[in-house]
């Protein structure tokens, strides 16, 4: 797949594909200026993308990436990533109870507001 290609099936900017190229997560054939991403290169921006989604760095990216090993069935890969995995999903559940409890104190400072405002506007006359 070309550059635009890989953008399009992946609602990816080129940008974004270079700057991964730069951090050697992906490593796509040169063919004079134009890049050419095949088979490897589209599992591994699955993974990033992927990856990016559920807020893991690139850092952790890459150590999953590198652990790809198909003739061991992938398993110190799917063991590290179980494990990022966990790490992240915990984050993210502090996240929300941390989020619900400031929606919670916002509606609550909002309801008291708008008790002031409407005790304290003026009557109005018929």
């Amino acid at each position: 797949m070309t550059i635009r290609q890989m953008c399009a099936a992946f609602d990816v900017t080129a940008r974004a594909l270079r700057f991964y190229e730069s951090r050697d997560l992906l490593a796509p054939l040169r063919r004079g200026q134009q890049r050419l991403y095949g088979r490897r290169d589209r599992a591994r921006l699955t993974l990033i993308v992927r990856g990016k989604r559920f807020g893991f760095s690139l850092e952790q990216i890459r150590q999953l990436l590198d652990l790809y090993e198909p003739s061991n069935r992938n398993h110190a890969q799917t063991e590290a990533a179980l494990a990022v995995a966990r790490a992240r999903l915990a984050d993210m559940e502090a996240q929300r109870r941390d989020l619900g409890l400031a929606i919670a104190e916002l509606n609550d400072l909002i309801a008291i507001a708008e008790r002031q405002i409407a005790a304290s506007a003026p009557e109005k006359s018929n």
